[in-house]
């Protein structure tokens, strides 16, 4: 998979995206600041969210529309949705100052008119929230686009990922990424399953990625190592700021840290096969060898007592250990010195 000029999948370097979400928090400053604090924490993407409160739910405070627990407890769907939407008029001025910056801008779209407005922006790719996998109509119209899609799987069911991918493939679109995702804010440790981002790979055949909810960096620095290709976290530019979404995002410091982690990983991973690396062969030089630990006379036997294997590793193997010992020294040796087979009689 390409996005603008980012090759993404196994053997690149892990795409991290930023995730503006709410914490603009409706100020058109603060989201540009946000974006340049991105830039320098090192986010290779920025994502933002189109929609807005009516395309998303209805204005109802019914029983069903309540969030009754959690970090948003007593709100309605749409008065957290009127909190956390991001202007459409801002979004095209954010793409621009982003690609100015030197990152990729893409968003999730919730609706079919969000898709129209993003494909007049120019994003380069979609992605589809965890919560919009089941709708179907969606990621056939975003699919229809022919430009990458990237699918969060924090509330599917296997069968819900299946007709995901099938739908996109069906409409002529094969270039899809799975983010393994646990949709709680913040998400639990013990509920990340990071082993499920192989399983993925391996089951489907595509891209797997992780857009994490969790507290803090630990978790997607580990993903990396299970072969994620893509991490998507929630960037804010002070925790202190009042947004819905402060508690589970990483302020630059801390994307900074989750950044340099993971493109040290990336370096410690290496290939998929034993290498024997040029700091390996210079570290063997220290490795143990036969030597001689007692003076020898010529004539004389080798024993446990006069060859011993020792450090540094100038001398034969000690595999050979017990095939010299009981032959006798074609030379005089003195103590300290690498056991060479010259100086093992033939006789």
């Amino acid at each position: 998979m390409r996005i603008g000029n980012k090759e993404i999948g196994k053997g690149n370097p892990v795409f991290i995206i930023a995730e503006l979400s709410a914490n603009h928090n409706q100020d058109y400053k603060l989201a540009v600041d946000t974006i340049h604090a991105m830039k320098e924490a090192g986010a290779d993407a920025v994502k933002l969210q189109t929609y807005a409160p009516d395309t998303i739910t209805i204005d109802s405070r019914d029983d069903l529309f309540l969030k009754k627990d959690g970090l948003w407890k007593g709100k309605t769907l749409y008065e957290l949705y009127q909190t956390a939407y991001t202007p459409w008029e801002w979004q095209p001025k954010l793409k621009e100052l982003s690609e100015k910056l030197g990152m990729i801008c893409f968003s999730s779209p919730f609706d079919k008119t969000a898709v129209d407005f993003l494909e007049e922006m120019g994003v380069p790719a979609y992605k589809i929230a965890s919560f919009e996998i089941v709708d179907i109509p969606l990621i056939e119209y975003v699919a229809s686009k022919k430009k990458p899609v990237i699918i969060s799987t924090g509330v599917a069911g296997l069968e819900d990922i299946e007709l995901a991918i099938e739908t996109c493939k069906n409409a002529g679109n094969e270039d899809i990424a799975l983010l393994k995702c646990t949709s709680s804010y913040p998400a639990p440790y013990e509920e990340m399953n990071l082993r499920t981002i192989p399983y993925l790979a391996e089951k489907f055949g595509l891209p797997v990625g992780l857009s994490d909810h969790s507290l803090g960096i630990s978790v997607p620095v580990a993903s990396v190592a299970l072969g994620a290709v893509i991490i998507e976290k929630h960037f804010i530019l002070d925790k202190k700021i009042n947004s819905p979404d402060a508690a589970f995002s990483l302020d630059p410091q801390e994307f900074k840290e989750m950044v340099t982690a993971v493109r040290q990983v990336e370096k410690a991973l290496g290939k998929e096969e034993y290498v024997f690396t040029g700091q390996m062969k210079k570290s063997r030089q220290n490795a143990r060898s036969l030597f001689v630990v007692k003076d020898i006379k010529k004539g004389e036997k080798f024993t446990g007592e006069n060859i011993r294997s020792i450090r540094p590793g100038a001398g034969l193997h000690p595999k050979y250990y017990n095939e010299i010992l009981g032959k006798i020294a074609a030379e005089d040796i003195k103590k300290g010195t690498p056991l060479k087979w010259e100086m093992v009689s033939r006789y």
